[in-house]
């Protein structure tokens, strides 16, 4: 019976394009493997992503600017609100009254001068508030805090 089974499929060989294929595979998988495993490469994204942040904080350290340049923008109060609604509703909610995070409107633990708020912002606080330096930038944290401080000055009404 064997013998059958072998003239039947002696003509059904695999073809060598498939065989490249497979061993091509095989060998970037075995390349990606040994490229991008910290353990085998040293390569680390943490990495990557610590030199970007320092050097990021070398260009525009968070203490050049006491006072928000966005102020009185109505342009960039409106990039604000945008920002805001994609990256802190989801904690203190699309009217600022807290949520996950603490209400904005209110008393802020950390400080109600614009430093402080953008220190809170570009580094975050311990137990919940990531920081968003690296996310968002310098521009784009001033534009959130031109709207946050606008809801505020109308009593929170967004």
């Amino acid at each position: 019976m064997t013998e059958e089974l072998r003239e039947f499929e002696r003509h059904n060989k695999a073809p060598r394009a498939f065989l490249v294929f497979f061993f091509a595979l095989i060998a970037w998988g075995v390349y990606y493997i040994a490229r991008y495993t910290p353990e085998i490469s040293g390569w680390s994204q943490y990495r990557v992503l610590e030199k970007e942040t320092a050097d990021a904080r070398k260009a525009a350290p968070a203490g050049a600017m006491r006072e928000n340049p966005y102020e009185m923008d109505p342009k960039a109060i409106v990039e604000g609100r945008v920002i805001f609604g994609e990256n802190c509703s989801g904690c203190h909610g699309k009217d600022l009254k807290g949520g996950v995070g603490p209400d904005l409107t209110a008393h802020l633990k950390y400080g109600e001068s614009d430093d402080k708020k953008y220190e809170t912002i570009a580094g975050g606080r311990p137990n919940g508030m990531p920081s968003f330096e690296a996310q968002l930038g310098r521009e784009r944290i001033w534009k959130v805090l031109a709207y946050v401080d606008s809801v505020r000055e109308r009593g929170a009404k967004p």
